[in-house]
């Protein structure tokens, strides 16, 4: 089946390409005929965020189901490059992490520079390579069931299917200090260092108009919590993605900053905060200024605020993301 068949048109837009040839998405179909289940039988656990273990267990991106097979029940679908951009990272060996044979594809003319991830693959393209461009629409693999450390049953192939952005360029001395116990084979392109947005969310949105940037869809997310950490530092988060600043720079040093981050804690919004902003603040301890309850309590599958005593700190998950945002460089 022609990508062509998958792929969703709109005039003076960003192209976009659903990524393998399930056109069911694009034709409306509910979420069952697109979206492979994770074992429950119910097509949203294949969906993006808290969709697994009652609401509890946080899934990064979505997983789509196949629409041919071979004769052994082996996926035939093959994968296409959502965008156009940069191979950044090709792992083609399953056992080096639980998203199997993956690539991570970079999109250095989305604005911000977003990246996509394509995981679970029976085999990647013969000859992709990192530092190859690649259309919008090109094979990049062929959907599969490859994982490390555990088994996805063939009846389950799928692919796994992310759009977010790269948390840090210091990931190797932040996993460093952590001690996790395993080597890092994969850079700054592991897992661990990617956050993920909802990629129905972002197609959906794309196909109804309403965004014609990636920086519109990130201008559009909803405030979980609001903080503020008194420091001279400049993430390079913010230096890649100069888009998410809601107003420039100031020459000089800066004095702190203000960060409004989702429900999954990505820090979608950055605003440079002057001395008198910060005044009585420790320096490099984040302070929470506003917290949406509403929003916090309803997810469940990301800790990024906790109520003690009628008053707010930050949860473990969102302190994670700032832990590797301002690590030391």
């Amino acid at each position: 089946m022609s990508f062509a068949l998958a792929t969703v048109h709109a005039a003076e837009r960003f192209p976009l390409v659903w990524p393998t040839p399930n056109t069911a998405w694009a034709e409306g179909k509910p979420a069952s005929a697109w979206l492979q289940h994770a074992g429950s039988g119910d097509a949203e656990s294949g969906g993006f965020g808290g969709v697994r273990s009652g609401g509890t267990q946080f899934h990064e991106g979505i997983d789509i189901r196949p629409v041919s097979r071979d004769r052994r029940g082996e996926p035939l679908d093959r994968v296409f490059a959502a965008m156009p951009g940069v191979v950044r990272h090709v792992s083609a060996s399953p056992g080096n992490s639980s998203y199997g044979r993956y690539i991570v594809i970079e999109h250095p003319s989305m604005t911000p520079a977003v990246y996509t991830l394509y995981a679970h693959l029976s085999r990647i393209a013969p000859g992709l390579r990192a530092g190859q461009s690649v259309a919008a629409g090109q094979v990049v693999g062929t959907m599969g069931h490859s994982s490390g450390g555990y088994m996805i049953p063939i009846d389950r192939s799928h692919l796994h299917f992310e759009i977010g952005l790269l948390v840090t360029q210091n990931f190797q001395r932040w996993y460093d200090r952590g001690r996790y116990g395993s080597r890092n084979e994969h850079g700054i392109w592991n897992g661990m260092n990617l956050m993920g947005a909802d990629p129905i969310g972002f197609f959906n949105d794309w196909r109804a108009g309403r965004i014609a940037s990636g920086q519109d869809f990130f201008a559009k997310m909803e405030t979980a919590a609001r903080l503020r950490v008194a420091t001279m530092q400049v993430p390079d988060f913010i230096t890649r993605y100069p888009s998410l600043l809601t107003k420039p720079v100031p020459f000089g040093p800066i004095a702190g900053w203000e960060i409004r981050c989702n429900w999954t804690g990505l820090p979608f919004a950055w605003t440079p905060l002057t001395s008198t902003e910060v005044l009585g603040q420790p320096p490099g301890q984040p302070r929470l200024v506003e917290v949406n309850a509403a929003v916090v309590r309803r997810e469940r599958s990301k800790s990024i605020a906790v109520e003690r005593g009628g008053t707010w700190a930050i949860g473990k998950d969102l302190d994670l993301v700032l832990q590797q945002l301002f690590a030391p460089q």
